[in-house]
């Protein structure tokens, strides 16, 4: 049985993570999060009675506080999944970007190694500093055939995608200079139960529920990999378990889809499950502005995590799609909850039609 700490634990893919490791494994979790507009406690009620599981709220930032949850804990591995992830907010806010992805990485970093550097060698050579990326590191694929690899140069676009590279540059500094046992995974978009909705996916369901515009990046022709997040779930576990100190592991879904074939799908699954007076809900969709330096096409290669690690993802898209509208139908006391002022005032002011 392993005591995992997991930053960003009640983030949309960290709780993921949470529950994953509750439910389906004996080890222990120490769910430490900020809980900033994104991190919703209420995505663990199913887990949160386990003598398994501990919350601290906390600023990765809080080199005290991280002191602090070592000394008192003592982790066997630390999975960091604590970021600010927004594309739009970074370009409109990148601040709190450089703040959280950098400084906040730099310090927990600095705060494994000292607990690290103390542990009998048993302890020492078994613990993992598991950091969690993203494909956007990577920059964006101009051709159709390639694909992003673990050896693709970085070439970030955005502010949030800068401040990811720079904390994976850290880590692998981290493991370099000091021997920290350190793993990175970088993976393609993540979609499922449970998303904060500012996001695609969620934006998309719940907007149509509610008969408002379906906004759409310019022609919806950017292209994404998409991955179910209990599939991620369950790779992440499998490196943090089972992978090689210095490696690090692309993880996709081998789903690679047209934005606005993403929205045309949610919306003939809602006409078919929640037909009302909105329905055709493609009737709803909006065509708004592109974003600056919007990448064209993310695509994974996975192939190194599904031959070393044996992952493979187990959901399709397409039911993987289907499972997450039916969730969204399903929860709306999750989704009433969701909506704070602050997420209403975001949508009305980041997404406005051309």
């Amino acid at each position: 049985m392993r005591k995992i700490l997991v930053t960003g634990g009640a983030g949309f893919i960290g709780s993921a993570v949470v529950r994953h490791i509750i439910e389906n494994t004996q080890d222990e979790v120490i769910n430490l999060d900020k809980l900033t507009y994104a991190g919703n406690l209420e995505s663990l009620t199913c887990v949160a009675e386990s003598a398994r599981y501990h919350f601290v709220k906390l600023d990765i930032c809080d080199r005290a506080g991280l002191d602090e949850v070592f000394a008192q804990y003592k982790p066997d591995a630390v999975m960091h999944l604590a970021a600010e992830s927004h594309v739009d907010r970074s370009i409109t806010g990148p601040a709190e970007f450089i703040n959280t992805n950098i400084v906040g990485t730099y310090t927990l970093l600095e705060a494994a190694r000292h607990y690290w550097n103390g542990l009998e060698d048993g302890a020492k050579a078994a613990f993992r500093f598991h950091h969690i990326s993203t494909d956007e590191v990577y920059g964006d694929l101009h051709g159709t055939d390639d694909l992003f690899t673990e050896t693709t140069p970085y070439a970030p676009s955005s502010p949030y995608s800068a401040s990811k590279a720079s904390s994976d540059h850290l880590v692998r500094a981290w493991q370099r200079t000091y021997g920290l046992p350190t793993l990175i995974t970088n993976c393609s978009n993540n979609y499922g139960p449970y998303h904060f909705p500012e996001k695609l996916i969620p934006l998309v369901i719940l907007n149509a529920l509610e008969g408002k515009p379906l906004p759409i990046y310019g022609k919806g022709d950017q292209i994404r990999d998409w991955l179910y997040v209990e599939d991620h779930a369950r790779a992440l576990y499998e490196v943090v378990t089972r992978g090689e100190v210095g490696e690090t592991y692309n993880i996709g879904g081998h789903n690679e889809k047209q934005n606005i074939e993403v929205v045309k799908t949610i919306c003939t699954i809602l006409d078919e499950l929640a037909p009302s007076a909105h329905s055709p809900y493609a009737s709803l969709i909006t065509h708004v502005a592109d974003r600056p330096g919007h990448d064209v096409r993310y695509a994974i290669d996975a192939a190194k995590i599904e031959r070393e690690l044996g992952w493979s993802p187990e959901e399709t898209f397409e039911s993987g799609i289907r499972k997450t509208v039916q969730w969204y139908l399903a929860n709306q006391e999750w989704v009433n909850n969701v909506k704070s002022g602050e997420y209403q005032n975001w949508i009305t002011k980041q997404y406005t039609a051309s």
